[in-house]
């Protein structure tokens, strides 16, 4: 097949979050199945690009295509500052969607499959279907749209309705029109040939009104159209064997002794009482409502006085920024911080941690807990979407399961499950089993990307 895939953000030339992850393993994983592959992304001011040419190869022989344009994309951030998202977003991301057509025929790259990601690029399976519809350099082409996350959806004033470059007839309801404004990523639903979403509980939750941000009515109505489809793990990236942000490489043969070399190191760096007997929890994320801070607010101070220790970091909102400064206050000896992002402290954090906190109150699919995993940091997560689809509840007794879970949002329910979580710290058998049987864990793009062939197929077909 031929496959273009487009995307505001692809690793390594741009990232925020989880998307730009997605959008730079799933091309390659692709390639290796035997499929031609194109990748189209805007080039921002901030791309980590070193050539002038428009195109660069990642892979084998992927084509990486940048739509440039200096006053949409020559900015600092890649969808606003620190005042808020650029309030010209729409305009820059239907420039993106009709570009990428041209650069398709420039290229002279008729695709099979248009794989889009997010509202950022929903308005290409609306052109396709609408604008393109008569084109023959496009008559065999589907769209696919894959869903990372329902609240973010693109929504804007009705009066630049006409800045999108379509019809007048689609600002109706069962298109573009939402409660009388534009709905970007409604009209990718409705038009796209298939729909995915990034884990196969986030696919049925979004369906439901609670996690369906007010489209659960039209996800409903296209259920046979949606497919959800785990994502992979990079393992050469997060590989504790070789990773050059640790003091104490390892493997699953050693990871007992040298997490606890990374924990002292750690604890030092942020300084905090160097003890290999405390019990160490992890964060790592964005500061924000969606991760759980608030649970984990709650939470803190029984850890605190149980013994263990509470190490995040991450970036974010003002509230939970001030909401860790006055825990690390309370409790000097028990929680430390580093409020940024800093890629060398995550890979620290994710080694030296024996649990991982991950209370998220939804997680389309969560790439923290796979990472925890893979460095034998035991997640205690929150039951929904990816998570309830990666991490299982240990059982001590037939040694299944690899971490520990609550299914009511409470903050009851979570203090149990870190209980339940510190109880097997203190037997060390059961610990050690347990963080045997995580490292093992493998979440494979190859599996991911084969899914995605069927989907691809079944559109085709």
């Amino acid at each position: 097949m031929k496959i273009v895939l487009c995307s505001s953000e692809v690793v390594p030339f741009a990232k925020t979050g989880g998307l730009a992850d997605v959008c730079g393993a799933l091309p390659p994983a692709l390639e290796k199945l035997g499929h031609e592959v194109v990748v189209i992304t805007p080039r921002y001011k901030t791309s980590n690009i070193q050539v002038p040419a428009p195109i660069v190869r990642i892979g084998e022989n992927i084509r990486v295509c940048f739509i440039e344009h200096h006053n949409y994309f020559g900015r600092e951030g890649l969808y606003g500052d620190p005042g808020g998202e650029y309030q010209d977003n729409l305009e820059r991301f239907t420039h993106f969607c009709h570009k990428s057509f041209e650069v398709l025929k420039e290229i002279k790259f008729s695709p099979d499959i248009i794989h889009c990601h997010d509202w950022h690029t929903a308005l290409i399976p609306v052109l396709l279907k609408t604008n393109y519809q008569h084109d023959p350099f496009f008559r065999g082409s589907r769209s696919v749209l894959t869903i990372h996350n329902m609240a973010y959806q693109g929504i804007f004033p009705k009066f630049k309705y006409e800045r999108l470059g379509v019809h007048g007839r689609l600002f109706h309801p069962q298109a573009l029109e939402f409660y009388d404004q534009v709905n970007v990523l409604k009209g990718g639903i409705i038009f796209a040939h298939a729909l995915t979403t990034v884990s196969p509980q986030y696919a049925k939750e979004i369906q439901t009104r609670e996690f369906g941000c007010t489209l659960d009515g039209v996800l409903r109505n296209r259920a046979q159209d949606i497919s959800g489809i785990l994502n992979g793990l990079d393992y050469e990236t997060w590989n504790p064997k070789d990773d050059p942000f640790l003091n104490f490489p390892y493997d699953a043969a050693g990871a007992h002794e040298l997490k606890i070399n990374n924990k002292l190191v750690l604890q030092v760096t942020l300084g905090l009482p160097s003890r290999e007997d405390v019990p160490l929890f992890g964060f790592v994320g964005r500061l924000c409502a969606q991760k759980g801070l608030d649970l984990i607010r709650d939470v803190v101070d029984a850890i605190a006085a149980k013994g263990g220790q509470v190490i995040f970091t991450g970036v974010g909102d003002r509230k939970y920024h001030r909401m860790i400064e006055e825990a690390a206050g309370r409790h000097p000896h028990h929680v430390g911080k580093i409020l940024k992002f800093d890629e060398g402290i995550a890979h620290k954090i994710y080694a030296a941690s024996d649990f991982f906190l991950m209370p998220s109150t939804y997680e389309p699919c969560g790439l923290g807990q796979m990472i925890a995993l893979r460095y034998g940091s035991i997640p205690v997560v929150y039951k929904t979407g990816g998570l309830a689809d990666t991490i299982h509840l240990y059982d001590p007794i037939h040694k299944t399961g690899n971490g520990f879970i609550f299914t009511e949002y409470t903050k009851a329910s979570f203090i149990k499950a870190v209980d339940e979580a510190l109880k097997v710290y203190h037997q060390k058998d059961q610990m050690k089993d347990l963080l045997d049987a995580a490292m093992r864990y493998r979440f494979s793009w190859e599996k991911s990307a084969r899914e995605y062939v069927k989907v691809f197929e079944k559109c085709l077909s």
